[in-house]
């Protein structure tokens, strides 16, 4: 085994150390921050509720979105009114987390605070798409005959 593979990083490090560093302040006062909406999808995430581990603002790149779930590279952002001014942003940082191997859902405040549980059956699909076996319907592995 060469020796950088010794050395691998830890899943949940993903930050670019500048960033973080120069971040971490604001990226705490968004975690004792939250909107409303936050405070709500946070209490279906939290705590393996949905059968992965959430992270609120976790740093990836130089990005901190809202919710994590690094096991499955699963992002979730709970967008208020400043992200319609912020569309084309959003939409380049997604395309990096997309670049990089993460799966992005976006939820609007209004749909997190009126319609949770269409929110959460989303959530639920993806978690379920990105954690299923990799074979398609249809194409099942048969059972070996061992005779």
């Amino acid at each position: 085994m060469e020796e950088h593979e010794n050395h691998k990083k830890p899943r949940w490090l993903t930050a670019n150390k500048e960033f973080y560093h120069r971040y971490k302040f604001d990226r705490e006062r968004l975690k004792e921050n939250m909107t409303p909406a936050e405070k709500i999808l946070w209490e279906h995430l939290r705590g393996r509720k949905l059968g992965v581990k959430f992270r609120r603002q976790h740093v990836i790149e130089n990005y901190i979105p809202d919710f994590v779930a690094l096991s499955i590279k699963l992002i979730i952002e709970v967008d208020g009114g400043i992200h319609i001014k912020r569309g084309e942003e959003d939409a380049t940082r997604t395309k990096w987390l997309n670049f990089i191997g993460y799966s992005v859902i976006r939820f609007k405040n209004e749909e997190v605070e009126n319609e949770i549980e269409k929110v959460l059956d989303k959530i639920r699909k993806k978690i379920e798409e990105l954690t299923s076996p990799c074979l398609s319907k249809g194409e099942e592995e048969e059972p070996k005959n061992i005779f």
